[in-house]
């Protein structure tokens, strides 16, 4: 049987302006309409607040995922559902953290680098290729995708809506949400499908 209340952590993880965030947005709201206690970590959010002062070395950007983690992992071992929208771009540093957070869902956000350019509202992308920010995660500096990641989220070929639906179905198949229920019909629609089934033969006049 699921337990709804079972804590989980969804890892979203992909090039900058792969569209981890706008998953993430869609998806906090479904839980919490599932009963949920969410809280959603989304990486620029948590640099100025839980990370401040980390810079964009290996090293910091290792602690900064380590930090993300730690409190995914309470939010997670209290029942809750824990969001983190990081690029994350070290496969190492993701599979420690899946190694000390319970229930973790690690959710591939695939999108080819020309597409995130195109969607980079913040002009980062143009900045990198002009030399003027170095170290940036997909032009100067490697983004390592998952080995094995609980679902892939091709973007380029699906609506965020469809990514999102995606998601949730992948929640429910692990146990971590129970489904949804079927939505009821409402009088006249339950009067009119007995109707349609009597007229087909299905129901005896």
């Amino acid at each position: 049987m699921t337990d709804s209340r079972k804590g989980f952590t969804v890892w979203f993880t992909g090039l900058p302006s792969a569209g981890k965030s706008t998953l993430a947005d869609l998806l906090a709201p479904e839980l919490r309409r599932r009963g949920h206690g969410v809280e959603v970590f989304d990486g620029d959010v948590v640099r100025t607040h839980l990370c401040k002062g980390l810079g964009f070395s290996k090293e910091d950007r290792d602690e900064n995922i380590r930090r993300i983690g730690f409190v995914c992992a309470m939010v997670t071992r209290h029942g809750g559902a824990a969001i983190a929208a990081a690029i994350s771009p070290y496969r190492a540093i993701r599979e420690e953290v899946r190694g000390k957070v319970q229930n973790f869902v690690e959710v591939y956000v695939k999108t080819a680098v020309e597409t995130c350019i195109q969607r980079d509202v913040k002009g980062l992308y143009k900045k990198a290729l002009a030399g003027e920010i170095k170290g940036f995660t997909g032009v100067d500096d490697p983004y390592e995708a998952p080995a094995n990641p609980e679902l892939i989220i091709l973007t380029e070929e699906e609506t965020p809506q469809e990514s999102a639906a995606r998601i949730v179905r992948k929640l429910e198949e692990l146990g971590y949400l129970a489904p949804a229920p079927a939505p009821s019909l409402s009088a006249e629609e339950e009067k009119r499908m007995r109707e349609r089934l009597t007229r087909l033969g299905y129901l005896p006049a």
